[in-house]
This record gives C-alpha cells, sequence and structure tokens, in this order.
C-alpha cells in the first residue's frame, strides 16, 4: 500500500471535519445521562453532522448500519446503537466520524454515565492516559512501533490490557488508509512516520483479558470475560512542530 502524505490544505480540510466530530463530542457529554438511549444518541449524531454540512461516514461502510458505534461496558468497539436505556454506573464509548467535502476525521470516547465506581473511573483515565502517551510520539522520525510501545507500556503499568486486534488507521479521503496503527509494539519498529501523514491513535484498554470475542451480527466486539473496556481515540496530523490533534474537544 502506498503512503499519501497531506498537504496544509489537505489537513485543513481533514481539521474542519474534525472540528464538527469535536463540536458533537462537546454536545454529547452534555446529553449522556441514566435513561437515555444510543439509539438517541445515534439519531443525534447523524442530524449534528447532517446540519452542519457533513455525512457520518460510518453509515453504510461496508454495511454497518448506524452513524455511530455504540459500546457499553464489556463491549469493546462497533456496538450497535440500541434502544435499552443507559443506566447510572454504565460506561459507553461513542465512535463516529464525519465526512465534510470528501475529507474525513475520526474520535471516539468514553463516557461515565451516571455515578461509577472508582474502579471504573481508573480505567477511563488509564484509557485516555495510554492514547495521549501515544499521541506524543507521534513526530517525523520516530515509527509507528514507538506509538505502540508508549500506549502499551501506559496501559500495563497500571494492570491494563491492550485489545491488540483492533488498530488505529490512517485518514483522509478514506476512512481507513496506510499505515495501519498498532497500540503496542516495539520501540524503533514499524513504519517510520513523516510530516504531512494523518493517522488515528485509538487504543482500546480493559482490565481483564485483551481477547475478544464477535456476537452474531458480524460486528459488535466483546471481551472473552465480561470485563469492561474504554477507549479514547483522536485523528492526528504529523508535523515538523510535533503530534496536531485534529479532533481536540476537551479543553
Amino acid at each position: 500500500m502506498a503512503l499519501e502524505l497531506k498537504t496544509r490544505e489537505n489537513i485543513r480540510g481533514i481539521r474542519k471535519a474534525g472540528r464538527i466530530v469535536a463540536a458533537c463530542h462537546r454536545a454529547l457529554s452534555r446529553r449522556l445521562a441514566p435513561g437515555v438511549t444510543t439509539q438517541e444518541i445515534d439519531r443525534f449524531v447523524e442530524r449534528f453532522m447532517l446540519d452542519r454540512g457533513a455525512i457520518p461516514a460510518q453509515k453504510g461502510y461496508k454495511g454497518y448500519p448506524y452513524a455511530t458505534c455504540a459500546s457499553v461496558n464489556d463491549v469493546v468497539c462497533h456496538g450497535f446503537p440500541d434502544t435499552e436505556p443507559l443506566e447510572s454506573g454504565d460506561i459507553v464509548t461513542i465512535d463516529m466520524v464525519a465526512d465534510l467535502d470528501g475529507w474525513k476525521a475520526d474520535s471516539a470516547w468514553t463516557y461515565a454515565i451516571g455515578k461509577t465506581t472508582s474502579a471504573t473511573d481508573k480505567l477511563i483515565r488509564a484509557a485516555k492516559a495510554s492514547m495521549l502517551a501515544g499521541i506524543k510520539q507521534a513526530v517525523p522520525g520516530n515509527c509507528i512501533g514507538d506509538i505502540g510501545h508508549a500506549v502499551q507500556s501506559r496501559a500495563e503499568r497500571e494492570g491494563y490490557s491492550v485489545v491488540k486486534m483492533f488498530v488505529g488507521h490512517g485518514i483522509g479521503r478514506g476512512l481507513h488508509e496506510y499505515p495501519q496503527v498498532d497500540h503496542f509494539g516495539v520501540k524503533g519498529d514499524g513504519v517510520r512516520l513523516e510530516e504531512g501523514m494523518v493517522i488515528t491513535i485509538e487504543p482500546i484498554i480493559t482490565k481483564g483479558s485483551a481477547d475478544i470475542f464477535i456476537m452474531p451480527d458480524g460486528w459488535t466486539a466483546k471481551t472473552v470475560d465480561g470485563a469492561w473496556a474504554a477507549q479514547f481515540e483522536h485523528t492526528v496530523a504529523i508535523t515538523k512542530n510535533g503530534p496536531v490533534i485534529l479532533t481536540r474537544w476537551e479543553e
């Protein structure tokens, strides 16, 4: 597969899509609460994007039927939105991709619903910290292995496992572009990072086994031991001045 480097203009296009994703996550952070259903959230996200001239790029991708992936508790990713109300103590990861004028931006966030336990809060903090550790390594001259090693080391230091089956990826005109971004690995290994690359960094971590299984719907992935999982994802541009998060919203 060929590596497609983005120009500054290309990255501006991705950033515009990223701003819509960021604004949508910010709005979701105020809407997610006990009693809300992930199907309601899915409809909200689709309307939010359409009202701003963007398309929810996940909907229809390889037959996926929804605008978001909504993964609750022991679902690691690709969960189908449904009509089951969220309960206090749950966690839910909402993953979305906006396509604006042909440029795509991708971000996932794990949200705590109502009052959660200290163990759940620690899992969420560790997942976010693991993503940020990976992003710090996203500089020209480093390798994909540097990102993966940083993510894995940060997660395992606190006793968590990294789900290895699901990876980050290049993004731009395509939803999944070269290269694959593993969230585990060895320093100095893999594809070398270059200015102009745009990738997603999106580790999934769990307190239990990293092994997963796919539900009969062909999409929903769950932990084999029922352990809960958390995921954070940003779309990141590799620049000479360091990593630039194109989907930042939490500040």
